[in-house]
């Protein structure tokens, strides 16, 4: 495959509600595309960097940055036998591992369309379905926190991720936070994320 051309956009979105974590309160959502042009296909793709330097050290604005000045000049205009070569040919970038795989990710789905395969089964996969999920965001009470869980159940997901802090552990674990999985699905998998620097 001869990488022809890589286009970034930005985007800016706005959130349906806003997503409280402990760094903060996110209201809109800023998403850098990747489109790559091989051998007359487009694939894309998606950082996944957030706005700020708090997930890891990556951001969508960084991302831009190294994409241009650094990824891009390794790899356009050459020929690559596979989307598995790029990571040696990012070898000599240290970190920006969303950046990296913006670019990858893009030509994996040039790949895939030459190959007339679905994305999943040229990664190996042998599921046609997966679960969906659903992150959410810290809520004032456990009830709000549990008709937002309700409102997603209906709409088909089927993991509920629900971020926790210090002011509000209190509050989410006590027993009337509890029957989340009971209330609605005994066998869903409910998954609680916390800032790295404390302990439960």
């Amino acid at each position: 495959m001869r990488i022809a051309s890589i286009t970034l956009r930005k985007l800016k979105m706005r959130l349906r509600s806003p997503f409280e974590t402990s760094f903060g309160i996110t209201r809109d959502r800023t998403v850098v595309l990747v489109e790559l042009l091989a051998d007359g296909l487009s694939g894309w793709s998606e950082v996944t960097a957030s706005e700020g330097p708090f997930y890891n050290s990556e951001t969508g604005d960084t991302a831009w940055l190294i994409i241009r000045g650094f990824l891009v000049p390794l790899i356009l205009g050459k020929e690559v036998g596979s989307a598995s070569e790029i990571p040696r040919s990012f070898a000599a970038i240290r970190g920006h591992e969303m950046s990296r795989a913006g670019i990858e990710n893009a030509l994996w789905d040039v790949e895939a369309q030459q190959k007339n395969r679905s994305l999943a089964r040229l990664l190996g996969s042998t599921q046609s379905e997966i679960k969906c999920g659903v992150s959410l965001g810290l809520e004032a009470t456990p009830q709000v926190l549990l008709e937002r869980v309700a409102v997603e159940l209906r709409a088909g997901y089927q993991r509920i991720k629900l971020k926790i802090n210090r002011a509000k552990i209190s509050k989410l674990c006590a027993p009337s936070a509890m029957p989340i999985p009971a209330s609605f699905c005994p066998s869903m998998p409910i998954q609680l994320t916390r800032r790295w620097n404390w302990n439960i």
